[in-house]
């Protein structure tokens, strides 16, 4: 996966890339959750930081434009993705090239966002008071601490059997209850990464750092340049740790879906397949509104 932006911008940016990413975690109602960003994304974003009534118009009526240009254009998008991975993943075998391509594809969709959004998020960063820089300081250094606690305090050991905990969860939801053998797959896989979670957190915070560092010169020339790199470049800004991992991380994880893909049962392929359908049948039926 991507790595993660600050939360003020995440809040509008993940909630406007919601049907892409509620599909990568399997929610059950995707379309229900769409139907209700406009609703969504505000409170999200009044859990970093409060807006003036100004403020809040402005960013309502940006939001309608936004939602409806993602809708109009992105939706077709991943309708074509999902399509995609249902004929990769009639194969008996998932093709390390195409799924390549799919991981390439959910990238270029949230790459896609951040581009539309970020003027947007400009004008929003750039127009708040130093009060509201302060509340948003104090929110993303509870936002680190809270995830420093429950990320990194507890053993290695007990990091890992969460994170292996969590992705047979997820792709319990994808294929129904996995085997043992697959069960013996996802800890294998957990365990190679070993204390990741270190390294995400520290690349997070320094992110939330150069964030901050910019909005103390929301008054200069360069801010819409600075601000735009941050959104757009987010590479750039990766500490040398979380770099070097990272790529590694993300071959682990295809290697992962195709050696759990390779072991699934008629059953669990079934479950697959209808999951993928019901998908693209809630995707399509979404619709979009002015």
């Amino acid at each position: 996966m991507t790595p993660r932006s600050s939360d003020l911008v995440r809040a509008l940016l993940l909630g406007l890339a919601a049907s892409l990413l509620l599909t990568l975690v399997a929610c059950s109602r995707v379309g229900l959750a769409y139907r209700n960003l406009d609703m969504i994304i505000p409170w999200s974003l009044d859990d970093y930081l409060q807006m003036s009534d100004e403020q809040r118009a402005f960013f309502d009526e940006r939001l309608d434009e936004h939602l409806l240009w993602h809708c109009s254009q992105e939706l077709p998008r991943y309708r074509d993705w999902l399509a995609s991975l249902q004929q990769m993943s009639r194969s008996e075998e998932l093709d390390p090239q195409q799924m390549q391509a799919r991981f390439d594809e959910a990238r270029e969709a949230i790459d896609a966002i951040a581009r539309q959004i970020t003027p947007t998020t400009i004008e929003l960063l750039r127009d708040l008071d130093d009060a509201q820089v302060r509340q948003l300081e104090e929110a993303l250094r509870k936002d680190i601490d809270e995830r420093r606690k429950e990320h990194l305090q507890p053993p290695v050991s007990e990091q890992i059997a969460d994170r292996a905990e969590r992705m047979e969860k997820r792709l319990a939801t994808w294929y129904g209850r996995l085997t043992q053998a697959q069960k013996a797959r996802v800890r294998q896989w957990s365990e190679a990464l070993g204390n990741q979670n270190q390294q995400w957190i520290d690349n997070r915070a320094q992110w939330h750092a150069r964030l901050l560092q910019t909005l103390q010169t929301r008054d200069q020339a360069d801010f819409p340049e600075r601000i735009s790199a941050l959104m757009q470049q987010r590479q750039q800004y990766w500490t040398p740790e979380y770099r070097r991992i990272f790529a590694a991380a993300e071959v682990q994880a295809r290697e992962l879906l195709r050696d759990v893909h390779l072991m699934a049962e008629p059953r669990q392929r079934a479950h697959l397949h209808k999951r993928l359908d019901d998908l693209q049948r809630e995707l399509a039926e979404i619709p979009c509104q002015a």
